[in-house]
Parts: C-alpha cells; sequence; structure tokens
C-alpha cells in the first residue's frame, strides 16, 4: 500500500505526548515547531501518485507498487533509481531535509542482511526481522531510528529492559531521535558502546517502536522556525526538522516487535553493519549541500565581479574539487557495488565510507571558505522589515540595487546566505552532518573496517621480494564488506531479484 498525503497525516494524530518548551502539543500536524516538516512529508507522500512523480517514486514488485526509497536494492539499477528519486524529494522540499525516511530505512536492509546471523545467536526473533523488513516495505510507514542517548551505560536513563511479561519487555530510558515527534515508527537500538563480557545485557536490546504507544514522551528542542520571520531566515523557517528526547517511561514492546534482545554479540553485529545502506543516502545530502556552497558563493562573487580574480577561482576551485569528490564516491559506490551476504546490492562499502568521511570532515572548511567569498555583507545585511519600512527603505535600495540586481535579490541572496552559512540552524546543521551518522572516530573506524587492506598489504610484499614466512597472523581483510576483486552485479543462484 502506498499512502497518500492525507493518510499520512492522519496516522500521526493519535494523542502522542509531544512537548514543545515544556508546553503539550495538540496536535503536530499544525503546530508552528512541525507544520513546514509535516507539508514536506505529506509532499512527499503524494509524489508517489502524481501523475508526473509516480513512475520516479515508485516501483513495481511481484505485482504490487512499492515506494521506491523504501524497497529493497536488488541491483545497480536500484541505486541510480533511489539517487534520482532522493534528488527529486530534495528538489521539493527546496532544501536539505534528512530525517524523512529514506535514509533511516536503509537501517531496516542492514537487518535483513544480518537476520540469518541473528537467528543463529537467539533463534527467538528471526521471523520479527522478517516481519518488520516486510513491513516496512509494504505499509510505507515513516520509518526513523534511535541510537544515542543522553545517559551514559549503567545510569537509569539508560534504555534497558526493566522486565518481561507474557505480552512483551518493559522498557526505561531515552533516546535521541530527529524527526520522531511526527513519524510512525522508529528502530531502537543500543549507541556505540562496549558491554564488555557480558553476554546477557539488559541494554543490549533492538525494536520497532510504533510512536503511538502508551507512556512515549516526546521532549523537543525549541523550533529555529518560530524565531524569526520567514523572509530573513528562509531555511529554518521551513527545513527545521525537530531534534527529540524520546523519553521511555516503562513502555511495553510486545514480543513480536522485538529484534534481539541480552546478546551483546547480536547488538554488536547491528551496529557494525547499520550503515552499509543508510549512508549512502547521508552522503547524497552533502552532495546537495555541496551544490548550494557553491551557488551562493558564485553567485555572491559574480555579482561585484570578483569572480574574474585568479585568488576568487582558486577559492571556487576548492569548493567545486569538494563537490566533485563526494560525487566521485557516490558513482563509485554503485558503479563498483557489491552483493550483501543476503543476496542484496550494496554500494561499495569501503568507497562510500570513506566518501562519508572525506564529505562530513572537510565540510566546515568549505562552509568557512564560502562565508568569505560572500564577504562581511553576509553579517551585515538589514532585515526584510528595514527594506519595505517607508523611513528606510529609498536609503537601502540607494545602496543595493545596481546593474541587473534588484536590492531585494540582493536582500534574499545575503538572507539565504547567511541561514546556510552563520545562523543558528547553520550551526545545528553543520553539528548535526558531523554526528548524524556517529561521531567521526566511529566513522573513521568504519573506513578501517571495510577498506581492503590486503591488496597494498601484498603488493608491497611482492615488490619488496619479502618472503612467504612474514607472519600473517593479524589479518587485515575487510570486516564488514564482501569486497571481491570482480564486484559482483548479479543476484547468485537463489537470490529472488523481487
Amino acid at each position: 500500500m502506498i499512502r497518500t498525503g492525507t493518510e499520512y497525516r492522519e496516522s500521526i494524530r493519535d494523542g502522542r505526548e509531544v512537548f514543545v518548551n515544556g508546553d503539550r502539543v495538540a496536535d503536530v500536524t499544525s503546530h508552528p515547531a512541525f507544520r513546514s516538516m509535516v507539508e514536506i512529508r505529506t509532499r512527499m507522500q503524494d509524489m508517489a501518485h502524481a501523475p508526473d512523480t509516480r513512475d520516479l517514486m515508485t516501483v513495481t514488485r511481484n505485482g504490487e507498487a512499492q515506494v521506491l526509497l523504501n524497497a529493497l536494492p536488488f541491483a545497480q539499477a536500484d541505486w541510480w533509481a533511489k539517487r534520482r528519486a532522493t534528488d527529486a524529494v530534495l528538489d521539493m522540499a527546496g532544501g536539505i531535509v534528512t530525517r524523512i525516511g529514506d535514509e533511516t530505512v536503509g537501517e531496516m536492509w542492514s537487518l535483513h542482511d544480518c537476520a540469518a546471523a541473528l537467528n543463529d545467536i537467539d533463534p527467538r526473533f528471526g521471523p520479527n526481522i522478517i516481519a518488520h523488513v516486510d513491513r516496512a516495505v509494504s505499509a510505507d510507514l515513516f520509518h526513523v531510528s534511535g541510537n544515542a542517548g543522553p545517559a551514559t551505560d549503567g545510569t537509569e536513563m539508560a534504555l534497558h529492559v526493566v522486565r518481561e511479561t507474557d505480552a512483551g519487555v518493559v522498557v526505561r530510558g531515552a533516546k535521541y531521535e530527529t524527526a520522531a515527534a511526527y513519524a510512525n515508527q522508529a528502530f531502537i537500538k543500543p549507541t556505540l558502546t562496549n558491554w564488555g563480557d557480558a553476554e546477557q545485557s539488559s541494554r543490549a536490546i533492538g525494536f520497532v517502536c510504533d510512536m503511538a504507544t502508551p507512556g512515549l514522551k516526546f521532549l523537543c528542542r525549541e523550533s529555529f522556525a518560530t524565531r524569526a520571520p520567514a523572509e530573513d531566515y528562509p531555511l529554518a523557517s521551513r527545513l527545521d526538522e525537530a531534534d527529540t528526547l524520546l523519553v521511555f517511561d516503562d513502555v511495553l514492546v510486545p514480543w513480536e516487535n522485538v529484534l534481539f534482545y541480552r546478546h551483546t554479540r547480536a547488538a554488536m553485529q547491528v551496529r557494525a553493519t547499520l550503515h552499509r545502506y543508510s549512508a549512502f543516502a547521508f552522503v547524497q545530502r552533502n552532495l546537495r549541500l555541496a551544490d548550494m556552497l557553491i551557488g551562493v558563493a558564485l553567485l555572491a562573487t559574480r555579482r561585484s565581479g570578483l569572480n574574474r580574480q585568479q585568488p576568487v577561482q582558486e577559492k571556487l576551485s576548492q569548493l567545486a574539487l569538494y563537490r566533485e569528490t563526494i560525487n566521485a564516491h557516490l558513482t563509485a559506490a554503485i558503479t563498483l557495488a557489491e552483493r550483501s551476504p543476503a543476496g542484496l546490492m550494496m554500494p561499495n562499502q569501503s568507497l562510500l565510507y570513506a566518501g562519508r568521511m572525506q564529505a562530513v570532515s572537510q565540510l566546515p572548511a568549505m562552509i568557512h571558505l564560502t562565508r568569505e567569498l560572500c564577504g562581511a555583507q553576509l553579517a551585515l545585511m538589514p532585515d526584510a522589515a528595514a527594506f519595505r519600512a517607508p523611513d528606510t527603505a529609498r536609503w537601502l535600495d540607494r545602496c543595493y540595487a545596481g546593474d541587473d540586481w534588484t536590492a531585494e535579490d540582493r536582500r534574499r541572496l545575503m538572507a539565504f546566505a547567511r541561514d546556510l552559512l552563520n545562523s543558528d540552524y547553520a550551526g545545528h546543521r553543520l553539528t548535526f552532518q558531523l554526528f548524524a551518522q556517529g561521531p567521526p572516530f566511529a566513522q573513521l573506524a568504519a573506513v578501517y573496517r571495510n577498506f581492503d587492506w590486503e591488496g597494498p598489504l601484498a603488493l608491497v610484499k611482492d615488490c619488496a621480494g619479502l618472503s612467504e614466512s612474514i607472519s600473517e597472523r593479524d589479518s587485515l581483510s575487510a570486516g564488514d564488506s564482501t569486497v571481491s576483486k570482480w564486484f559482483a552485479t548479479v543476484a547468485p543462484q537463489g537470490v529472488a531479484a523481487h
């Protein structure tokens, strides 16, 4: 079933306990903190039904139409299609939105790959994994994920099971989750942590949580969308995604929603493979952000004529290099895609994780470079009200109009640039990009685990003429990846290309 936008909106009017600034929200679909993002998700749902975008946003498998962004990837063509569909959603939104489902649903595909291994660890939950992977595709739910939490392990609010019942487990604690307040369900899992040698741990639990479950409380940060006029903050007013502290106040999780429990080995297996698909959509957002940085810098320097100066061209070229590095990693990750252990098509893992690290680690420098190219007016431009007020408008028009630029166009560009580079919203987006898929050390660890170290090692041993007695007891082969020399692009026998 592919839901309409109206059906999505009605699905989140379920009495959930959402709070902003300490106040209870009566209706998340109309509250100013959530309204614009709910509208974007609504329009995204309707794109799957509209005649001009339906073919772009859907795929037919086993005689049934599915939302393309939710559908399991079995071929390289699926990833090209997903990339085009994500771009179409970002075009519709008029900016960057991250937690709208296409990124987080990839974690369910990782569960699909882990199902056999998790079933070997504890066969009780294998059928649950299969059922929820299928449901993520067929039910067309807005699916998000909860990873990090505010409490350290061992404290009461670190998410854990407090008791078991015939109906399920009762959990207590808290998780951070962007967009939880207006999502349908979340995949809740442990943080990046080390449980030591404890095999049985009440914190080693993963489950799917319905956002309408009694006992859940959504404590949302103040919204950037409500702070200032939209004319002065055109991005924050439309694209602020509500970060939420999701509190589990003795919440019952039915056994059929539990995906693994009390096995730290299972939890670590899931954590190690969590982003093998979802990282692609995340990196694609960085490509869109790079395009926005270039567009702002180019318009600002062309207006002033500075783009003809060599030092300025060199800075623009650095932005282009950043952009094309991201683009190259995304493109190569599809072109050299790999088969997962369960027969799905993964973006090339080493290239994908390397691209993610390049995009994230270089972003602060690229933002600062764009500030330099925009100049001091980025901070000094008066607000929109001053451009309209009779006593000030005529002076501002004389100051800022010129050539083929109107004063209003110049104001709009600087307002957009300020919100992209300098505002509270801009700072929040930068921090989000740095940590949304784990802290930098964890992202570098993923690069280490997925790079094919054996190739360079064998090369140097051969070229240097080293003997076979060189110890190889510390294997450096890729840990999470099925990297092979030929990068299989067809489904192995017995794997259905759904």
